[in-house]
Protein backbone atom coordinates (compact mmCIF):
# COMPACT_ATOMS: atom_id res chain seq x y z
CA UNK A 1 0.00 0.00 0.00
CA UNK A 2 1.11 3.53 -0.77
CA UNK A 3 1.35 5.82 2.03
CA UNK A 4 -0.92 8.29 2.80
CA UNK A 5 0.13 11.31 1.56
CA UNK A 6 1.19 14.14 4.07
CA UNK A 7 1.13 18.24 3.82
CA UNK A 8 3.95 20.03 4.76
CA UNK A 9 1.43 22.06 7.68
CA UNK A 10 1.27 18.85 9.25
CA UNK A 11 5.48 17.59 9.07
CA UNK A 12 5.93 20.99 10.55
CA UNK A 13 3.76 20.89 13.07
CA UNK A 14 5.07 17.58 14.64
CA UNK A 15 8.45 19.05 14.36
CA UNK A 16 8.09 22.26 15.51
CA UNK A 17 6.19 19.90 18.69
CA UNK A 18 9.32 17.47 18.54
CA UNK A 19 9.88 14.11 16.68
CA UNK A 20 8.59 11.25 18.41
CA UNK A 21 10.02 7.98 18.68
CA UNK A 22 12.80 9.01 20.11
CA UNK A 23 14.95 9.73 23.67
CA UNK A 24 14.98 13.39 25.11
CA UNK A 25 16.64 14.44 28.29
CA UNK A 26 14.02 15.99 30.13
CA UNK A 27 15.65 16.87 33.43
CA UNK A 28 18.64 17.03 35.79
CA UNK A 29 18.25 13.76 38.24
CA UNK A 30 18.90 16.12 40.96
CA UNK A 31 15.81 17.90 40.78
CA UNK A 32 12.98 14.55 41.00
CA UNK A 33 13.01 13.35 44.50
CA UNK A 34 10.01 11.86 46.13
CA UNK A 35 7.12 14.73 45.62
CA UNK A 36 5.76 13.91 42.28
CA UNK A 37 6.85 16.81 39.39
CA UNK A 38 4.57 17.90 36.72
CA UNK A 39 6.35 19.30 33.87
CA UNK A 40 5.62 19.66 29.80
CA UNK A 41 7.50 17.91 27.61
CA UNK A 42 7.22 17.27 23.40
CA UNK A 43 3.58 19.05 24.14
CA UNK A 44 2.72 15.83 27.10
CA UNK A 45 1.67 16.75 30.64
CA UNK A 46 4.01 14.03 32.62
CA UNK A 47 4.47 13.45 36.33
CA UNK A 48 7.63 12.48 37.34
CA UNK A 49 8.62 11.05 41.09
CA UNK A 50 11.21 8.25 42.26
CA UNK A 51 9.88 5.14 44.18
CA UNK A 52 11.26 4.01 47.13
CA UNK A 53 14.34 2.39 45.79
CA UNK A 54 15.14 5.89 44.16
CA UNK A 55 13.89 4.65 40.90
CA UNK A 56 12.11 7.13 38.58
CA UNK A 57 8.68 6.47 36.85
CA UNK A 58 7.24 9.14 34.45
CA UNK A 59 3.22 8.84 34.01
CA UNK A 60 0.90 10.94 31.67
CA UNK A 61 0.14 13.70 33.95
CA UNK A 62 -3.45 12.48 34.01
CA UNK A 63 -5.93 10.57 36.79
CA UNK A 64 -7.93 7.77 34.68
CA UNK A 65 -11.06 9.07 36.99
CA UNK A 66 -11.62 12.98 35.97
CA UNK A 67 -8.90 14.02 35.05
CA UNK A 68 -6.65 15.65 37.89
CA UNK A 69 -3.42 16.24 37.31
CA UNK A 70 -1.86 13.47 39.03
CA UNK A 71 1.47 15.63 40.01
CA UNK A 72 -1.20 17.36 42.11
CA UNK A 73 -1.35 13.80 44.17
CA UNK A 74 0.17 11.87 47.28
CA UNK A 75 3.51 10.23 47.15
CA UNK A 76 3.05 6.49 48.28
CA UNK A 77 6.31 5.33 46.92
CA UNK A 78 5.42 3.11 44.04
CA UNK A 79 2.32 4.67 43.43
CA UNK A 80 0.66 8.52 43.47
CA UNK A 81 -2.82 9.03 45.15
CA UNK A 82 -4.70 11.12 43.26
CA UNK A 83 -5.93 14.68 44.84
CA UNK A 84 -9.21 14.90 44.07
CA UNK A 85 -10.54 11.09 44.86
CA UNK A 86 -7.23 9.19 45.96
CA UNK A 87 -7.57 6.97 42.93
CA UNK A 88 -3.71 4.88 43.43
CA UNK A 89 -1.64 5.17 40.02
CA UNK A 90 1.59 2.78 39.93
CA UNK A 91 4.66 4.11 38.20
CA UNK A 92 3.41 1.69 35.16
CA UNK A 93 0.30 2.99 34.96
CA UNK A 94 -1.67 0.56 36.38
CA UNK A 95 -4.88 1.66 38.81
CA UNK A 96 -3.91 -0.42 42.01
CA UNK A 97 -6.51 0.91 44.43
CA UNK A 98 -10.00 2.84 44.14
CA UNK A 99 -10.23 3.45 47.86
CA UNK A 100 -13.78 5.30 47.29
CA UNK A 101 -15.53 1.70 45.60
CA UNK A 102 -15.27 -1.55 46.54
CA UNK A 103 -13.68 -3.73 43.83
CA UNK A 104 -14.06 -0.97 41.65
CA UNK A 105 -13.66 -2.32 37.58
CA UNK A 106 -10.81 0.11 37.56
CA UNK A 107 -8.37 -1.75 39.53
CA UNK A 108 -5.88 -3.55 38.35
CA UNK A 109 -6.45 -2.11 34.56
CA UNK A 110 -3.61 -0.46 33.05
CA UNK A 111 -5.12 3.28 32.69
CA UNK A 112 -2.63 5.90 32.30
CA UNK A 113 0.12 5.58 29.76
CA UNK A 114 3.64 5.44 31.34
CA UNK A 115 7.14 6.21 29.54
CA UNK A 116 10.29 4.23 29.11
CA UNK A 117 13.05 6.24 31.24
CA UNK A 118 16.57 6.23 32.28
CA UNK A 119 19.02 7.85 34.24
CA UNK A 120 22.67 8.73 32.74
CA UNK A 121 25.66 11.59 33.22
CA UNK A 122 22.88 13.40 35.90
CA UNK A 123 20.33 13.95 33.85
CA UNK A 124 17.21 11.95 32.89
CA UNK A 125 16.03 10.27 29.92
CA UNK A 126 12.46 9.42 28.57
CA UNK A 127 11.51 8.03 25.36
CA UNK A 128 8.60 9.70 23.72
CA UNK A 129 7.09 6.99 20.64
CA UNK A 130 4.04 6.79 18.91
CA UNK A 131 1.13 4.80 18.81
CA UNK A 132 3.32 2.27 16.95
CA UNK A 133 6.38 2.87 18.83
CA UNK A 134 5.58 2.17 22.64
CA UNK A 135 9.03 0.40 23.63
CA UNK A 136 12.12 2.54 23.06
CA UNK A 137 14.88 1.30 20.83
CA UNK A 138 18.50 1.71 22.16
CA UNK A 139 20.04 4.85 22.79
CA UNK A 140 23.68 4.70 21.16
CA UNK A 141 25.16 7.37 23.24
CA UNK A 142 28.96 9.02 22.22
CA UNK A 143 31.12 8.56 23.34
CA UNK A 144 31.66 10.76 26.17
CA UNK A 145 28.99 9.11 27.59
CA UNK A 146 30.32 5.74 28.25
CA UNK A 147 34.34 5.91 28.30
CA UNK A 148 36.17 6.65 31.55
CA UNK A 149 38.49 8.34 29.86
CA UNK A 150 36.01 11.12 29.63
CA UNK A 151 34.45 13.63 32.42
CA UNK A 152 31.56 15.34 31.97
CA UNK A 153 28.96 18.27 33.83
CA UNK A 154 25.31 19.07 32.92
CA UNK A 155 24.11 22.39 32.56
CA UNK A 156 20.93 22.85 31.53
CA UNK A 157 18.02 25.82 31.41
CA UNK A 158 14.68 26.59 30.17
CA UNK A 159 14.48 28.58 26.86
CA UNK A 160 11.55 30.81 25.99
CA UNK A 161 11.86 29.79 22.34
CA UNK A 162 11.03 26.62 20.07
CA UNK A 163 13.38 23.92 20.21
CA UNK A 164 14.58 24.38 16.89
CA UNK A 165 16.27 27.62 16.91
CA UNK A 166 18.65 26.03 19.59
CA UNK A 167 19.52 23.16 17.35
CA UNK A 168 19.94 25.72 14.82
CA UNK A 169 22.22 27.62 16.89
CA UNK A 170 24.25 24.95 17.24
CA UNK A 171 24.54 23.81 13.77
CA UNK A 172 26.00 27.61 13.37
CA UNK A 173 29.37 27.39 14.05
CA UNK A 174 30.33 31.00 12.35
CA UNK A 175 28.18 32.41 14.69
CA UNK A 176 30.75 32.03 17.52
CA UNK A 177 32.93 34.68 15.89
CA UNK A 178 30.68 37.27 16.10
CA UNK A 179 28.05 36.59 19.11
CA UNK A 180 30.89 34.78 21.58
CA UNK A 181 33.40 38.01 20.35
CA UNK A 182 34.30 38.55 23.56
CA UNK A 183 34.68 34.98 25.09
CA UNK A 184 37.68 33.75 26.77
CA UNK A 185 37.26 30.84 24.45
CA UNK A 186 35.86 31.80 20.79
CA UNK A 187 37.65 35.51 20.20
CA UNK A 188 39.68 33.86 17.96
CA UNK A 189 39.99 32.71 14.43
CA UNK A 190 38.90 33.60 10.69
CA UNK A 191 35.55 36.29 10.72
CA UNK A 192 35.46 34.95 7.36
CA UNK A 193 35.19 30.47 6.42
CA UNK A 194 34.31 28.73 3.74
CA UNK A 195 32.23 25.67 5.42
CA UNK A 196 31.94 22.12 4.42
CA UNK A 197 29.43 18.95 5.16
CA UNK A 198 30.64 15.45 6.03
CA UNK A 199 28.36 12.85 6.05
CA UNK A 200 28.51 10.31 8.98
CA UNK A 201 27.04 6.72 9.53
CA UNK A 202 24.23 8.69 12.01
CA UNK A 203 24.26 12.73 10.79
CA UNK A 204 27.02 14.90 9.60
CA UNK A 205 29.67 17.02 10.66
CA UNK A 206 29.94 20.68 9.56
CA UNK A 207 32.80 22.72 9.75
CA UNK A 208 35.18 25.42 8.62
CA UNK A 209 37.64 24.68 5.85
CA UNK A 210 40.85 24.82 7.34
CA UNK A 211 40.51 25.69 10.54
CA UNK A 212 40.55 23.57 13.73
CA UNK A 213 41.41 23.90 17.40
CA UNK A 214 40.50 27.75 17.08
CA UNK A 215 37.14 28.67 17.95
CA UNK A 216 33.92 26.68 17.47
CA UNK A 217 35.14 25.38 13.94
CA UNK A 218 32.94 22.16 13.81
CA UNK A 219 29.72 20.23 15.02
CA UNK A 220 28.50 17.10 14.56
CA UNK A 221 24.98 16.29 14.30
CA UNK A 222 23.44 12.61 15.00
CA UNK A 223 20.73 10.48 15.40
CA UNK A 224 21.41 7.49 17.37
CA UNK A 225 17.55 6.92 18.94
CA UNK A 226 18.19 10.61 20.15
CA UNK A 227 19.07 13.94 18.71
CA UNK A 228 22.56 15.08 19.80
CA UNK A 229 25.12 17.37 18.70
CA UNK A 230 29.03 17.70 20.10
CA UNK A 231 31.56 20.03 19.22
CA UNK A 232 34.78 20.95 20.73
CA UNK A 233 36.25 24.38 21.62
CA UNK A 234 39.80 25.26 22.36
CA UNK A 235 41.18 26.24 26.18
CA UNK A 236 43.90 28.15 27.28
CA UNK A 237 46.46 26.24 28.89
CA UNK A 238 45.49 27.67 32.40
CA UNK A 239 42.54 25.86 32.45
CA UNK A 240 43.73 22.74 34.39
CA UNK A 241 45.17 19.42 32.74
CA UNK A 242 42.85 17.60 29.29
CA UNK A 243 42.15 17.87 26.19
CA UNK A 244 39.73 20.29 24.70
CA UNK A 245 36.67 21.41 26.06
CA UNK A 246 33.53 19.78 24.86
CA UNK A 247 29.93 19.64 24.49
CA UNK A 248 27.64 16.77 24.14
CA UNK A 249 24.09 18.48 23.43
CA UNK A 250 20.21 18.12 23.12
CA UNK A 251 17.55 20.64 22.93
CA UNK A 252 14.38 19.08 24.60
CA UNK A 253 10.86 20.71 23.17
CA UNK A 254 8.46 21.89 25.69
CA UNK A 255 5.73 23.25 23.77
CA UNK A 256 5.90 24.99 20.18
CA UNK A 257 7.16 28.11 21.84
CA UNK A 258 9.49 26.84 25.02
CA UNK A 259 12.21 24.30 25.26
CA UNK A 260 15.21 22.97 27.98
CA UNK A 261 18.61 22.17 26.17
CA UNK A 262 20.95 20.48 28.08
CA UNK A 263 24.56 20.17 27.54
CA UNK A 264 26.96 18.22 29.25
CA UNK A 265 30.54 20.04 29.26
CA UNK A 266 32.86 17.62 29.21
CA UNK A 267 37.21 16.56 28.87
CA UNK A 268 39.16 13.94 28.06
CA UNK A 269 40.50 13.44 31.59
CA UNK A 270 40.56 10.80 34.02
CA UNK A 271 42.05 10.08 37.39
CA UNK A 272 43.16 12.49 39.78
CA UNK A 273 43.26 15.00 37.02
CA UNK A 274 39.51 14.44 36.77
CA UNK A 275 39.37 16.18 39.66
CA UNK A 276 41.41 19.15 39.24
CA UNK A 277 39.37 20.31 36.25
CA UNK A 278 35.49 19.82 37.63
CA UNK A 279 37.41 21.74 40.74
CA UNK A 280 38.43 24.10 37.94
CA UNK A 281 35.11 24.08 36.29
CA UNK A 282 33.39 25.35 39.28
CA UNK A 283 35.08 27.57 40.52
CA UNK A 284 36.37 29.10 37.42
CA UNK A 285 35.18 28.66 34.34
CA UNK A 286 31.51 27.43 34.42
CA UNK A 287 30.78 31.38 34.76
CA UNK A 288 32.59 32.11 32.11
CA UNK A 289 30.22 29.29 29.69
CA UNK A 290 26.84 30.41 31.60
CA UNK A 291 27.54 34.12 29.78
CA UNK A 292 28.43 32.51 26.42
CA UNK A 293 24.78 30.53 26.93
CA UNK A 294 23.20 33.62 28.00
CA UNK A 295 24.49 35.34 24.59
CA UNK A 296 22.61 32.55 22.43
CA UNK A 297 19.43 32.32 24.96
CA UNK A 298 19.07 36.30 24.18
CA UNK A 299 19.44 36.26 20.59
CA UNK A 300 16.90 33.40 19.97
CA UNK A 301 14.20 34.46 22.65
CA UNK A 302 14.22 38.08 21.06
CA UNK A 303 13.49 36.17 17.37
CA UNK A 304 10.27 35.72 16.41
CA UNK A 305 8.40 32.59 15.99
CA UNK A 306 7.96 32.72 12.37
CA UNK A 307 11.61 33.93 11.81
CA UNK A 308 12.18 30.52 9.65
CA UNK A 309 9.61 31.96 7.66
CA UNK A 310 10.87 34.86 6.22
CA UNK A 311 14.86 33.98 6.76
CA UNK A 312 17.46 34.02 3.98
CA UNK A 313 20.07 31.27 4.28
CA UNK A 314 23.48 31.34 2.32
CA UNK A 315 26.41 28.95 2.59
CA UNK A 316 27.18 29.15 6.11
CA UNK A 317 24.00 27.81 6.77
CA UNK A 318 24.25 24.52 4.62
CA UNK A 319 24.66 22.41 8.02
CA UNK A 320 21.41 23.56 9.70
CA UNK A 321 19.17 23.10 6.50
CA UNK A 322 20.34 19.82 6.46
CA UNK A 323 19.78 18.48 9.65
CA UNK A 324 16.03 20.11 9.32
CA UNK A 325 15.41 18.16 6.09
CA UNK A 326 16.22 15.21 8.16
CA UNK A 327 13.75 16.07 11.01
CA UNK A 328 11.07 16.74 8.51
CA UNK A 329 11.53 13.50 6.68
CA UNK A 330 11.44 11.30 9.91
CA UNK A 331 8.32 13.07 11.11
CA UNK A 332 7.03 12.71 7.37
CA UNK A 333 7.81 9.19 7.83
CA UNK A 334 6.14 8.79 11.16
CA UNK A 335 2.86 10.47 9.72
CA UNK A 336 2.21 8.75 6.62
CA UNK A 337 2.69 4.88 8.96
CA UNK A 338 0.59 6.33 12.02
CA UNK A 339 -1.89 7.01 9.13
CA UNK A 340 -1.78 4.25 6.85
CA UNK A 341 -2.14 2.19 10.11
CA UNK A 342 -5.67 3.66 11.16
CA UNK A 343 -6.42 3.56 7.41
CA UNK A 344 -6.09 -0.30 7.53
CA UNK A 345 -7.70 -0.49 11.15
CA UNK A 346 -11.03 1.56 9.50
CA UNK A 347 -10.89 -0.90 6.78
CA UNK A 348 -11.38 -3.71 8.73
Amino acid sequence: MAKTKISPEQVEQLVDRGVRNKWYPIAPSWTIKDKPVGMMRLGDPIVVWRDGKGKINVLEDRCPHRGARLSMGRYMGDRIACWYHGIQVTGDGVVAKVPAVPQCPMEGEKAVKSYPSFEHMGGIFVWFGDELHPDPVPFDMPEEFTSDEWAGLLCTAHWNCNYRYAIDNVMDPMHGTYLHAVSHSMSEGDKEAVMRVRDTDHGLIFEKDGQRGVNFDWVEFADTGAYWMRLTLPYRKNAGPGGEFGIVGFATPVDDENCRVFFWRTRKVSGWERDVWKFMYRTRLEGLHWDVLEQDRIVLEGMPNDARDKEFLYQHDTGLARVRRMMEVEAESQLAALADARAAVAAE
